[in-house]
């Protein structure tokens, strides 16, 4: 595929200088995801990301940060921008090297050798996306340790083919947890993760959006909704993340969070039902503990008053 200069500050909406640009590719492919325009990029984390891109081909990506922080769509919306193409999975517990280089199976009654998601990332030099890796066992992952810094990758079970990394093969982790385990016991399923294997990632920390880039985040989610409302909603993300974090405790004080995607679902409950406590149960309440489900309603109490009515109804539809 025909390669192009992308401008950084012109394609990230964020500022740049015009001669700072990165390669990419000149059209999307099947494999490209989409763009969402209302995506927001934080300055810092993309600097990071479009690095590594230029020059960490030897090295891994790991994304570490709590859930809904925006690891995995940080890559997607970069990937989208440039064009890229990604395989991305999502990790689990019984994971194994199989699932991600390939099998054979059975195609129009032949036996015939089908690439896995990582074999074809680099056959064909596609950015390659294991979410949630920390979830797979150590002895899994340690497998990888040479593809991660640029060795071929053999299918010993196809005839002991060589596959070589394309060019712009990229491979990229996200986790809760930065490899080592996880203290606080909110992560279930986490594993501590080979220390060799960590040692071949640059490693990204994603923690959530500032207040004000949240704020933003919600005006291009659900642009009429007004500002005395949307400043509700971030004031009690911000409580119950306090809560979450044990700040000037001893450690997590409830077992749910409210995370950027969950504000951004929530925001578009509130406005689509005209009622915060319904639209909060909808977002994160029903999936708290009874007690803390309580606890957290009297944040949004103390935030919105007890009528729970947000804004007037979104208007009708001219259609």
């Amino acid at each position: 595929m025909q390669k192009k200069d992308f401008p950084v500050g012109a394609t990230f909406g964020i500022n740049a200088p015009d001669q700072v640009t990165v390669k990419g590719y000149a059209a999307p492919g099947p494999f490209t995801p989409a763009i969402d325009q209302a995506y927001l990029f934080r300055s810092a984390l993309l600097s990071d990301v479009l690095a590594w891109v230029s020059f960490g081909s030897r090295d891994g990506l790991y994304l570490t940060g709590p859930t809904g922080s925006g690891k995995s769509s940080l890559i997607c919306q970069v990937a989208a921008r440039l064009n890229m193409p990604v395989q991305r999975i999502a990790g689990h517990g019984q994971m194994e090297l199989a699932e991600l280089v390939g099998h054979y199976t059975v195609i129009g009654g032949d036996m015939l050798w089908q690439d896995g998601s990582l074999t074809v990332a680099m056959r064909y030099g596609h950015w390659f996306l294991i979410d949630e890796l920390d979830l797979l066992e150590p002895a899994v992952v340690a497998g990888l340790n040479a593809v991660v810094e640029g060795a071929p990758l053999v299918l010993a079970d196809n005839g002991g083919e060589v596959v070589q990394p394309h060019p712009d093969f990229r491979f990229i982790a996200t986790g809760n947890t930065a490899g080592g385990g996880d203290a606080s016991g909110l992560y279930q399923g986490t594993l501590r993760q080979n220390l060799a294997f960590m040692d071949r990632f640059w490693v990204v920390e994603v923690g959530y959006p500032s207040g004000v880039m949240e704020e933003e985040i919600l005006k291009k989610a659900v642009p009429h909704m007004p500002a005395v409302i949307r400043g509700g909603l971030l004031e009690v993300a911000s409580q119950i993340r306090r809560l979450f974090t044990g700040q000037n405790n001893d450690g997590p004080q409830i077992e749910v969070t409210m995370s950027t995607r969950t504000l951004i679902r929530w925001a578009h409950q509130v406005w689509f039902f005209n009622d915060v406590s319904r639209a909060f149960n909808l977002a994160l309440g029903n999936r708290a503990e009874p007690a803390t489900r309580q606890a957290l309603h009297e944040i949004v109490q103390r935030v919105f008053g007890s009528s729970g009515q947000a804004a007037a109804p979104p208007p009708a539809d001219p259609e």
